[in-house]
């Protein structure tokens, strides 16, 4: 006797009625007074919410909730049954179990790392979630993912990445000017900052050529910033530093004599120093600088043959002439047939390339006053200007003497006898100036 049979013996006897199995899967009702229950509603009907119920009763009744109804409860897709999946009508009048179809529910979504999800319903059926990034990162994968009626999602397989480069901004330097007597400027500007676009955080910068702060010597520099964020992404950005030489047209050394400058010779702020050879004297300006303008100070330079005027009243004027120009050495002697004199003047004619290159004049004063005279190489001094310039430097017309003059009119040397022209030029060069002046006439090529 199977599970059925045993419910509607339980239900007959209840009902105090006579039952007789007829084989055909029901109890049949035979006695006239259980008739009544036939066909009744007895449970109360069957209603399932988000799903539907087919019920079987036991003689094809209108009603489906009869004594003795089967029932399977089967829920609509997305929602699944807790509970019996068929129930029985009992003679209790209550059904034989307990059903209901609950909405579907997938497992919580995983939060991609700097980014998140927005949901259209939770984790219920059929919601669909969006992946969004945090600002900087990129959404790599799914981009949204939907509830299944099988409590799996449809996506989710979302990361955020980190693809941007980061940003930087190089700083805008165009030229600068190199300082006076100078071929370089020094260049500053503020190291830049770089900023990430994800999680602001930098792991390096990268200077590619001369740091700020030095001397940049004149031409274009090229120069580059190179960041990288933690992603290894990298940005780089690119400026230019010219440096500028302000320059004035080069100078050309005077003819008959030399020029020295500094620096790189025609740049702002440079100097440029002129002298001339012996016998010749300097017209216009000593020394030129070149100015900001691009020009040169002062007047252009000249070296013209020097014009002693013998005409002057006094022995001091005569001197002056001189001053910082030429060295002056005064042979007197009491007559042209002097021994010591004729000695001294043949000895000097075989070395006037010396004197000329040591800025020597020679003064000749002979005789006796007033027969006596000065000679300048082929200029004549008159007897008077010879008689003072005697008296001024103390000679004795009656004997021979020299006196060596610097370029400032200090006696430098005297002498009552003849000395050779390597005596003379060994004693001019210990001068101060004279040194100077040798390593210019050396730079210049010039020499005996």
């Amino acid at each position: 006797m199977d599970t059925w049979m045993c419910v509607y013996m339980i239900v007959g006897l209840q009902l105090s009625g006579s039952f007789a199995y007829d084989g055909s899967g029901y109890w049949p009702y035979t006695d006239d007074e259980d008739v009544r229950y036939t066909g009744v509603p007895w449970c109360a009907p069957v209603k399932v919410k988000h799903g539907h119920v087919s019920c079987q009763t036991p003689r094809g009744e209108r009603y489906k909730n009869v004594l003795g109804t089967r029932c399977k409860i089967r829920c609509k897709t997305g929602y699944e049954l807790h509970g019996s999946s068929e129930i029985l009508c009992m003679a209790s009048k209550q059904w034989s179990g307990n059903y209901a179809c609950r909405e579907v529910r997938c497992p919580k979504l995983t939060m991609p790392s700097n980014g998140g999800f927005k949901c259209s319903d939770g984790s219920y059926f059929n919601s669909r979630c969006q992946f969004f990034c945090s600002p900087g990162y990129t959404l790599r994968g799914d981009h949204s993912a939907t509830c299944q009626s099988s409590r799996t999602w449809s996506g989710g397989n979302s990361v955020c990445l980190d693809v941007d480069p980061p940003v930087i901004k190089c700083p805008n330097i165009k030229e600068k000017t190199a300082e006076p007597g100078k071929l370089t400027a020094k260049v500053t500007w503020d190291t830049p900052e770089g900023k990430d676009t994800a999680d602001g955080i930098l792991t390096d910068v990268i200077l590619k050529g001369k740091p700020p702060g030095l001397h940049f010597p004149e031409g274009n520099h090229k120069l580059s910033y190179t960041v990288f964020d933690r992603a290894e992404n990298k940005a780089t950005c690119r400026f230019n530093v010219r440096v500028r030489v302000r320059r004035c047209t080069p100078l050309s050394v005077p003819d008959n004599g030399w020029m020295k400058c500094d620096s790189a010779g025609d740049n702002y702020g440079a100097t440029c120093e002129f002298r001339c050879l012996g016998g010749y004297e300097l017209k216009g300006s000593a020394a030129r600088v070149c100015q900001f303008n691009m020009e040169w100070s002062g007047l252009e330079t000249s070296c013209a043959p020097m014009n002693i005027n013998v005409g002057v009243r006094s022995a001091a004027a005569l001197l002056d002439q001189f001053y910082e120009k030429r060295r002056i050495l005064i042979i007197s002697a009491p007559s042209a047939a002097n021994h010591y004199y004729r000695f001294q003047m043949t000895n000097l004619q075989h070395a006037q390339c010396g004197l000329d290159l040591r800025h020597v004049t020679v003064i000749e004063l002979v005789g006796v006053y007033p027969a006596q005279i000065g000679r300048i190489r082929h200029r004549l001094i008159p007897p008077g200007l010879a008689l003072q310039l005697r008296l001024l430097l103390q000679l004795s017309q009656n004997s021979f003497s020299m006196v060596l003059l610097d370029k400032q009119g200090v006696d430098k040397q005297r002498y009552t006898f003849p000395i050779t022209a390597a005596e003379i030029f060994t004693t001019i060069d210990t001068f101060p100036l004279r040194t100077e002046e040798a390593i210019l006439q050396k730079e210049a090529g010039q020499s005996c």
